[in-house]
Parts: C-alpha cells; structure tokens; sequence
C-alpha cells in the first residue's frame, strides 16, 4: 500500500462527487476549499426537522420490514457506504460531505412515540440503523438512539440494531430490560481484523478487537447479537471470512451474515478513487473481481443478486461462509424471533388492567 501524498487522514472518500440537484458545481477535492488557519474540514452537525421517523422497506432483498434512522450521513467514513447516495437528497455531496456534514434528529423518539401508539399500529421489529449508524460519534453527546431505545422499552416493542461502534455499550441497561422480554437483537459489523486496512476502509469505526469485545459483553449480558461481514470486497477482505466467523462464535454470535460489495452511483465513484490512491498496486485487480460478482459492472440493483453477487468468484465467497457457519456455529442458540405480543398491551393502557 502506497499512501496518496494529499490523503485525507480519518476520513474514508477522499472527493466530492457532484451533487445533481446543487445549483452549483462544488470543487471535488475537499483540500482546495481549505485556507490556512481554517478548519473546514471538521465534521458539521445540523438539525432537522422530519415529519416522521418509521420508513418501511420495500426491498424483498433486506430482511427487515421498518427502519429508523436517527442520523443522516455518517461520520464512520466507511468508503463503500451504500448510504451515500442518500445525501444528495439533503443538498450534500455523497463523497467527503456525506461523513463531514451530519444531519441529526432531536424529535426522532417523540415521532417513534406517535407511532408506537397509534392505534393501527401493528407491531413489527424497526431496525436502527437501516441506513446510517445509530450509534456514529455524535450519539455520545445527543443520546438519540438511547432516548428511542427507551420509547420502545416503554411501549415493550421489538427492535434490532446493527452498528459497527462499541457505544451500544453505554445503553446495556435498557438492552437487558428488552432482551428478558425477547424484544432486542443486535447485529455487530465487522469488515475485516486488519487494523491498517480498517483505519483505511472505515476510519472512524472503532478498531476490530473493540467490535469483537463487544460481541462478548451483549452475549454475556443475554442480549442475541450476530456478526455481519458487510460487505466482503473480493481482492481486499474476502481472505478473511474463517477467521472472522471463528473469532465472532468463540465471543458468543449466535450467527453469521454477509453480503458483496455493490458499488452503485456515486459510490463507484467515490471507491475507484479510494482504491487508486490506497492499493495502487492491487486496484484494477479488486474492481476486476467486483465487476465480476456484478454480471460486469460495479453497480448491481438487480433483485435477488445484488446482495450476493454471482458468478464463481461470488461462489467461492459463498461456499466460505456456508462452511464457517457449518465448522463454528452448528452448536450455537440460533437467533431467535422477537416478541410482538406484548406491544398492543402497553400502547393501549387500559388494556393493562385486564
């Protein structure tokens, strides 16, 4: 790996892609809108202002039905986000601006509350973080996440969560509440146990052994959590799916996901110049390898292949993960299906005195 001489340390896109509905054309080098003596490169926050919180999803592709997301861009940096396409939308460039200006949500547990209580309500597991990390650096300070998980506590309503920060650990209490009522299971990414490559790939993640450590401490505490290699880059991680799925078992993951990296829109963009300018060497070879998980192409939104790819280099990828489940979880608690039962009691409370 050769570092490019103007990489931007702690961050993961290293431009600006354009923004199709700007008015103008941002310089795509982050760099040249810096002067001396001015830090304009620090992460931004910015509250908005939604007018609800609960998005159903609608691909048959992604095994949730509702998702909540507390923040917009994120400042996990992660270089292959497929969030980042989202950030236009908002009036922000999908490449450096998509982990530097970060949108948050203050009213996002009262729009949760709304929800959780009405009456045609129906309830159903809302996944934190189907788009960005509910528990990315900002958390810490503005206890978002922390104020949702109590609404869904209140009102006894399933929730998953998927994150890739140890932060989770400062809300075990109120975990521990949901799971002894079978209301919480949470999935921990982990992309790879390199920590030069992480620090690269997703800099702003805590480090391997600290997602690994926290697998252990939410299995000690009883709370079901499962490892998510997401996403396997053939040619850059993919070596590392054994001892990733060994690490996560011994630790106490009751199972083991992936999916294959899908580079759509800017995200293609955004990556091909990371993987120029970080492996150099190697960086024909790993786009070669995505395309060929792709049908030929970086991108894939096509149903049923986009998540899993295709092709032999698709296979080998997945008959690895077929054979660590095999060798490392066959003797393991399978992860178990949350309780819905109990939501319509507590949303409705004069149903309580019967």
């Amino acid at each position: 790996m050769t570092a490019h001489p103007n990489f931007i340390k702690g961050r993961g896109a290293q431009i600006n892609t354009p923004d199709p509905f700007a008015k103008y054309i941002k310089d795509s080098d982050p760099l040249h809108a810096v002067d001396e003596g001015q830090n304009q490169l620090a992460t931004q926050y910015t509250l908005v202002h939604p007018k609800t919180i609960v998005n159903k999803v609608k691909s048959p592709d992604i095994p949730m039905d509702f998702s909540a997301n507390p923040y917009q861009g994120c400042e996990h940096g992660c270089v292959y986000c497929y969030a980042r396409n989202t950030h236009p939308f908002w009036g922000f460039s999908a490449g450096f601006e998509f982990e530097q200006r970060i949108l948050y949500k203050n009213k996002a547990p009262q729009l949760l509350e709304e929800q959780l209580k009405n009456k045609r309500w129906k309830a159903k597991t809302i996944m934190l973080s189907g788009n960005t990390d509910c528990y990315q650096p900002i958390e810490r300070a503005l206890k978002i996440t922390r104020k949702m998980l109590e609404v869904f506590w209140k009102y006894r309503h399933p929730v998953g969560i998927i994150t890739k920060n140890s932060l989770i650990l400062r809300d075990l209490d109120i975990l521990e509440k949901l799971a002894e009522h079978n209301l919480v299971r949470v999935a921990i990414s982990i992309t790879t146990l390199d920590e030069k490559l992480r620090s690269l790939l997703e800099p702003r993640t805590v480090s391997a052994n600290r997602k690994l450590e926290t697998i252990e401490q939410l299995s000690k505490a009883g709370i079901p959590v499962y490892a998510m290699m997401a996403p396997i880059i053939p040619g850059l991680n993919d070596h590392e799916i054994l001892a990733i799925a060994k690490r996560s078992a011994q630790l106490g993951a009751r199972s083991f996901g992936h999916n294959i990296v899908r580079l759509n829109g800017d995200v293609a963009t955004i990556f091909t110049d990371w993987v120029m300018r970080t492996y150099p060497d190697r960086a024909a070879k790993i786009l070669n390898q995505i395309e060929a998980c792709h049908g030929g192409s970086l991108e894939d939104k096509r149903t049923g292949t986009r998540m899993q790819g295709e092709g032999n280099i698709a296979k080998i990828i997945k008959d690895q993960v077929t054979l660590a489940k095999r060798k490392y979880f066959a003797d393991v608690l399978p992860m178990p299906e949350l309780n819905t039962e109990m939501h319509q009691y507590h949303k409705t409370p004069q149903l309580r005195l019967f």
